[in-house]
């Protein structure tokens, strides 16, 4: 696997496994919110280091985060 992950299972093997972090509802909801949000810090952080398409790819991920949450 490479530093950025290339499709779902890779993004959330590096959230769950290698960052420790839970995919919670409200965890997914604040960061979807947050990567939509281009005046925060971090959202802009993150697009000056990864890159805009990455962002959008992200937001992809958590979404699918999202819908698998709710079923």
């Amino acid at each position: 696997m490479s530093v950025i992950p290339a499709n779902y299972d890779e993004w959330e093997h590096c959230i769950t496994v290698s960052c420790g972090i839970p995919l919670t509802t409200s965890f997914v909801a604040r960061r979807i919110e947050a990567l939509n949000n281009l005046r925060d810090h971090h959202t802009s952080k993150f697009v000056d280091t990864w890159g805009e398409a990455h962002r959008l790819q992200t937001i992809a991920w958590f979404e699918e985060a999202q819908r698998r949450l709710a079923s």
